[in-house]
């Protein structure tokens, strides 16, 4: 389990907390020792001698206060030190687990219960550490020795700490008992509350445009009224341990002073003694409550190590190889090549590419059209490495793609989605997000290209205009346009737009396509669209149908061969825009 090697990393550390809690708990022990010596000898003797032998013991016990505080402090720093650091860690690890896989795997887990496993689980886990770092390790070594003392003592009072622990034992078991599948509803319901929370912060207008507020709140409601429900009678358990263990401990003292004043009495055993017993019968007791309340909280923070767990178990289907290769650099660049390409995904029952190849050059466009659902989108995730391909070979300036190093690929090939989303910051760091190395002249001309110059000008902060979050505060269109900027800025061999004009007018649209034909001419274009018009200049167009290649030409090609692309086509335009006769 990562957790464990985490924490061997600080192993150190983890010992120095132990020797510092045997040093608070030798401490602690030796108060009583010397508090029954002052009742049983300080009244023996002159006055001036009392005095002394008090005024000794004061100090001695001071001392032994102080040595307890300064171990007590320093264990807590470490052991909260520890427990951050490892945190930290995991939390990172977590988080890099999430950023490797493909959305295959990504998806097995919502949003929400991610988020929840790399926030709220890595805190339940932290908290866990330094509950174990410093109640668990502490309280044994607390209550052994003061069982070793009370044995040592005698006075026949040994069975009313024995059976003060049968008692907080039982009541601990029942509450264990109670309270632990609860803790592991917990966390599901959190997870299903951040996901009803996100969902309606996502769909705000929509849910304001259709009037669904009253709605949406009732469902928030109950979701939140189940967690709280869960709650609710986990913190009742919890909160009925404790008057219950007080009433346990209180009933010894009483049991303790009641037997122990006849021990005195009959000269069997000291009052010094009979006090020292009952501060080490509350210590017992108290080790043995902090070990059980522990028992009691683990299953929590058990549930969270195991969602943690199972996001670091995922195997990415997409990684490095290990030895990646490069392109000669000899050999011509931009040149992407599909041979006979099939993909499914996880658990599919059939292909949703079956049998592709095309051929895309620099210099060149390579539009993808079809239907909704034909693949479209899917065939281009493939040249990034979203996805890998089940079936047939994607090759780049010759190279498998698997066999190059996902950053090497990933610089070479400037992808586009649908979603055009932006990142909080400026103009200038969401275009620059690709590269380090583009400068402001860099910056101006992929926007320029974009079609997104007016957004710049418009803006009185020029390239240091804030953007918010997802890019809430541009249009639609404005979104694309510096999507599109972003990828030129890498300057790619291969520039993949996933139906990236969709949210652009049609003067927009032609004017970045010109613009494209005209700056990218050693680039290799692949551009998947829904507009007819769109695509109609493209140098090669690939028809897919139901994941197949049905059709593959230029426009005035595939108007004559292809009838699924003609029936797409007379969809969108008419037939004089189409150019055709009457009747075709």
């Amino acid at each position: 389990m990562r957790l464990v090697k985490l924490l061997r990393g600080h192993v150190g550390e983890v010992i120095a907390v132990f020797a510092l809690l045997l040093v608070q708990a030798l401490c602690e022990l030796s108060l009583p020792r010397y508090m029954s010596d002052i009742v049983n000898v300080g009244v023996v003797g002159s006055q001036a001698g009392n005095s002394a032998y008090l005024g000794h013991m004061a100090l001695v016990m001071f001392a032994f206060c102080l040595g307890s505080l300064a171990a007590a402090t320093l264990s807590g720093l470490t052991a909260s030190r520890v427990a951050a650091a490892v945190s930290r860690d995991l939390r990172r690890e977590v988080f890099a687990k999430v950023m490797s896989p493909s959305p295959a795997e990504v998806n097995e887990f919502s949003q929400s219960s991610l988020i929840t496993r790399c926030t709220n689980d890595v805190q339940q886990i932290q908290n866990m550490i330094v509950i174990m770092l410093r109640m668990v390790m502490f309280a044994p070594v607390m209550g052994i020795v003061a069982v070793v003392q009370v044995m040592t003592m005698g006075g026949g009072l040994a069975w009313i700490v024995g059976a003060a622990l049968l008692a907080v034992l039982g009541i601990v078991s029942v509450l264990f008992t109670l309270t632990m599948p609860r803790f592991k509803v917990m966390q599901s319901l959190v997870d299903r509350v951040n996901l009803v929370a996100r969902e309606m912060l996502d769909g705000i207008m929509t849910i304001r445009a259709f009037g669904r507020q009253d709605h949406e709140l009732k469902r928030f409601g109950a979701a939140s009224g189940d967690l709280m429900g869960a709650q609710l009678f986990v913190n009742r358990a919890m909160t009925l341990m404790m008057p219950l263990m007080m009433l346990v401990m209180n009933l010894s003292t009483v049991a303790i002073v009641w037997f122990g004043s006849h021990g005195v009495a009959a000269g069997a055993m000291q009052a010094g003694d009979m006090m020292a017993f009952i501060t080490y019968a509350m210590m017992i007791v108290m080790s043995f409550l902090v070990v059980s309340m522990v028992a009691v909280i683990l299953p929590r923070a058990e549930v969270s190590v195991g969602r943690v767990q199972e996001v670091l178990d995922v195997e990415p289907a997409v990684r490095d190889p290990k030895d990646p290769v490069t392109p000669a650099a000899d050999v011509p660049r931009g040149h992407l090549e599909f041979d006979h390409v099939s993909f499914h995904y996880p658990d599919a029952e059939g292909d949703v590419i079956t049998d592709v190849s095309l051929t895309a050059a620099p210099g060149r466009v390579t539009a993808i059209v079809g239907s909704t659902g034909s693949g479209k989108s899917t065939l281009v995730q493939l040249v990034p490495r979203l996805y890998d391909a089940t079936e047939g070979t994607i090759r780049l300036d010759g190279v498998d793609i698997r066999k190059m190093s996902l950053a090497d690929l990933r610089s070479r090939v400037g992808y586009v989605p649908q979603q055009g989303f932006l990142f909080s910051g400026t103009i200038a760091s969401n275009v620059a997000f690709g590269t380090d190395e583009a400068g402001e002249t860099d910056l101006l001309h992929a926007i320029d290209v974009a079609q997104a110059s007016e957004l710049v000008s418009q803006k009185a902060e020029g390239l240091e205009a804030p953007i918010t979050q997802g890019g809430t505060n541009v249009s639609g269109g404005q979104r694309q346009r510096l999507a599109i900027a972003r990828a030129l800025a890498t300057h790619p061999e291969v520039l993949v737009l996933d139906d990236s004009f969709s949210a652009l007018d049609y003067a927009t649209d032609a004017r970045l396509r010109q613009a494209l034909a005209k700056e990218e001419s050693d680039t290799a274009v692949l551009v998947v669209a829904q507009r007819i018009a769109t695509v109609m200049g493209a140098d090669q167009i690939v028809v897919l149908d139901e994941g197949r290649v049905v059709g593959r030409g230029t426009h005035e090609e595939l108007l004559r061969t292809c009838p699924e692309y003609l029936e797409i086509a007379k969809s969108q335009l008419s037939e004089e825009e189409l150019g055709l006769k009457e009747g075709e």
